[in-house]
């Protein structure tokens, strides 16, 4: 960076309210340009000391009696935490454990069985593949029929678009809250209203929203969501994802994957199975501890940031990234393939031209990270508490670097 330019993204970090938060990121010293925080999030410096000691202190120490005296609890005590946080969801209705996939198979299931006689799971064709892939595997299981949404894929579902496939037959909506390719911010309350009117249960994404977009699950009435971890949670690879039920669905879904740990008394090992009260039911298997320690540590970073603050440096770090990008790599062809109004895009920015998956492959040799998603899309995930201005400057000056070269 030189000049001008350079000066400018330095005096926008010297504003920025959240910069000294970058600080607490292992890596974020270094000059590693990092551009996929939306796919998986740096580590807390505290989180190496925090899994040390579990290993030496509870697990090591307490052995079993840690499932007695915290670890049993944890799967809805955390659950409870991101409802606080960040999904706007009062207690009692969000639970960790299991993939993303696991948890939204699970989901789905029960609310197709939840609506007898209804024939078609409504879904767009550009929602993540593992949301397309599980909603087909539901579909062909229970006898019921895929309705696809067309969408834009440098954009997303919007009321005119639901309310044209909805209607007796909807079962099940299934929607992401942020696309994952476009980063279109879809009217979570809006579109669970048309899809509730029109007598159907609504699935929310939340993988590409959850601590970057303040959410009010509650608030909008929504009846069921699910959402990984390790994005803008940074709670690892692999970390486990997160399952909301509504209050109103606890006793009427029933969940298809009838394991101890949701079991009414998971010791009692009995001939049958009865489902624990509330959300708990939801679980299934013994619940990952270990992968829940580093989604205490960020959650409870974001708290103490708070989510109003958290959104508005990610619609700063996005709306720069869109100005650099127009002035740098948009006169060599480079589009942008997200929404350009703020208020319609989550925390990331993509960038499409014909060479962007050479172009990707370059960028690693460089240690610029972003990821590539076709058609021809350079993914730049910005996580607002671990991403500078000046980072991004560096990382698009590269993207043109690269592309002139």
């Amino acid at each position: 960076m030189t000049g001008r330019a350079t000066q400018h993204a330095e005096r926008l970090d010297a504003v920025d309210p959240l910069a000294s938060y970058r600080d607490r990121f292992v890596g974020a010293d270094q000059p590693l340009v990092y551009f996929d925080g939306n796919s998986l999030g740096r580590p807390l410096a505290v989180t190496g000391p925090r899994l040390a000691a579990f290993v030496e202190q509870e697990w090591g120490g307490r052995l079993i009696r840690g499932w007695d005296e915290r670890w049993f609890e944890l799967p809805q005590v955390l659950g409870d935490d991101l409802g606080r946080v960040v999904l706007g969801a009062a207690p009692g209705q969000t639970v960790v454990g299991d993939s993303t996939t696991v948890l939204l198979y699970k989901l789905m299931r029960a609310a197709v069985a939840a609506r007898p006689g209804r024939t078609e799971i409504v879904i767009d064709r550009d929602n993540f593949p593992t949301d397309r892939y599980v909603a087909a595997g539901v579909a062909q299981e229970c006898g019921l029929t895929l309705r696809w949404i067309e969408v834009d894929p440098a954009a997303g579902v919007t009321a005119s678009l639901l309310e044209a496939v909805v209607g007796p037959a909807t079962a099940l909506v299934v929607l992401s809250h942020v696309a994952y390719r476009s980063a279109w911010l879809a009217d979570l309350p809006e579109l669970t209203r048309i899809a509730q009117d029109a007598g159907a249960l609504v699935l929310w994404d939340l993988c590409h929203s959850v601590a970057s977009v303040p959410i009010a699950l509650d608030e909008a009435g929504a009846d069921l969501a699910v959402g990984c971890t390790y994005k803008y949670l940074n709670g690892g690879p692999g970390s486990p994802a997160f399952a909301y039920v509504a209050q109103r669905h606890l006793e009427e879904l029933t969940q298809p994957i009838q394991g101890w740990m949701g079991a009414a008394d998971p010791f009692l090992m009995g001939p049958s199975y009865a489902p624990a009260a509330g959300v708990r039911r939801f679980l299934s298997g013994t619940p990952p501890i270990v992968g829940m320690l580093a989604i205490q540590d960020m959650l409870g970073l974001v708290e103490e940031a708070g989510m109003d603050a958290v959104r508005a440096k990610s619609v700063a770090l996005t709306s720069y990234a869109v100005e650099v990008a127009d002035a740098l790599p948009g006169p060599l062809g480079v589009v942008l393939a997200s929404p350009r109004d703020p208020d319609r895009r989550g925390g990331h920015v993509t960038l499409n031209h014909p060479r962007m998956r050479e172009v990707t492959a370059a960028l690693w040799e460089r240690d610029v990270i972003p990821d590539y998603r076709d058609p021809h899309g350079l993914r730049i995930g910005l996580s607002p508490l671990s991403t500078s201005f000046a980072e991004v400057r560096a990382g698009l000056e590269a993207v043109r670097e690269v592309l002139e070269a």
